[in-house]
């Protein structure tokens, strides 16, 4: 039966932690927290043969369970939500597609209320101040250059809890909005981007901190116009964003991104639409319609790539499975990472005393068998 006991010990698993992981270690909770010592005669859960990894955040989400942060009602948002937790992911940044200012300017009211209430981690503006050059599945007509007395606006519309912009720079306007979201301590995210390699380096300088979706929606990588890929995987500033679903990206460029970048700024993301965790079928992603078929999205009109039907544990699993990355580095990335970005480091990301009790229950083949978020169990282990 799922619910949280006042004090619970984890026993005999393969616990990650900071320092490195730890054979036949303990995790011990105490109410919604990770405790340092266990009160006498506390109950243990023999996890032995499995992995205890901290809970996942996703830095980069656009919905689940049918159901899409830019248009659902606040029922729907939090089906999405709950979808992801039973996945592992539990610290979410709920993140909006282009559209309206106006429009987008009330979902971020809306979506503003369950930061404040916990259910979210924080808001991420994708569009609409991005490049028509590499749209993806962003509407054309929506999109405008990112004047930064607009980006303010969105700002201000989600009342403190805007947590990252992802901006084409290269546009007017860009280098100015990157100054004023860098000021305020909100994330300046380039991505969508047509820049040159020489525009990119002007907006890390400026104070972007994060490539959005790495590799993708940008100019390739070549000799001669190195672009911002080189820009941003050289530069030890920059957190690169990577979408590892085995469509977005070839392993020969995940792999790319890890030598040159290293574990330490690499945020693995889903970038989900609706569709994670629900099935093929038609949806909507903002105004466009979007296909999904065998589990890959795709625009109606035009057949772009349109998200991904990605969750973090089917990220995880691929990660040190088909890429053979370290769990130590994966763990690093799905965590640790997106967790320092968001500013909650201090809350989750690690499993170390006075932390949420946020965790992941992994058996020995890297498959998902438990979830833990604030000491209650989302998705209990059944061992045996």
């Amino acid at each position: 039966m799922a619910g949280r006991a006042d004090s619970t010990v984890l026993a005999g698993a393969r616990v990650v932690l900071p320092t490195g992981t730890v054979e036949n270690g303990r995790v011990i909770i105490e109410g919604t927290r990770i405790a340092g010592a266990a009160a006498e005669g506390a109950p243990t859960v023999d996890l032995s043969g499995h992995w205890v990894v901290p809970g996942f955040v996703d830095m980069h989400n656009h919905g689940g369970g049918g159901a899409s942060f830019t248009s659902g009602t606040v029922d729907e948002v939090l089906t999405g939500i709950r979808t992801h937790r039973g996945h592992g992911t539990t610290t979410l940044v709920a993140s909006m597609v282009t559209g309206e200012m106006d429009f987008l300017a009330h979902r971020a009211g809306v979506l503003s209320e369950l930061v404040e209430q916990g259910d979210l981690a924080g808001i991420h503006f994708e569009g609409p101040f991005i490049s028509p050059c590499r749209k993806g599945a962003h509407s054309e007509e929506l999109l405008r250059d990112p004047d930064p007395a607009e980006v303010r606006k969105l700002m201000d519309a989600a009342r403190g809890t805007a947590k990252m912009f992802t901006l084409a720079t290269e546009l007017p306007g860009g280098i100015d909005s990157v100054r004023l979201l860098a000021e305020h301590g909100v994330i300046a995210a380039i991505g969508h981007t047509d820049a040159t390699y020489e525009q990119t380096v002007e907006a890390i300088d400026a104070g972007a901190t994060v490539a959005t979706h790495l590799f993708n929606a940008m100019p390739p990588l070549a000799h001669r116009a190195p672009g911002p890929i080189a820009a941003l995987l050289e530069d030890e500033r920059i957190t690169v964003e990577l979408i590892n679903d085995g469509t977005h990206l070839h392993p020969a460029a995940l792999q790319l991104a890890y030598h040159h970048a290293g574990a330490h700024r690499v945020a693995l993301i889903t970038d989900a639409m609706d569709a994670a965790g629900f099935g093929d079928g038609l949806y909507q992603l903002g105004p466009l319609a979007v296909e999904v078929k065998d589990g890959v999205a795709r625009l109606v009109e035009g057949n772009s790539i349109a998200g991904s039907t990605l969750t973090l544990d089917t990220a995880f699993h691929r990660a040190v499975t088909v890429d053979r990355l370290p769990v130590g580095d994966v763990v690093q990335s799905i965590s640790a990472n997106p967790a320092r970005l968001l500013g909650v480091y201090d809350r989750v990301g690690s499993l170390e005393p006075g932390k949420d009790a946020d965790l992941v229950v992994l058996d020995a083949d890297f498959g998902l068998k438990g979830v833990m978020r604030k000491g209650e169990w989302i998705k209990e282990p059944h061992i045996g």
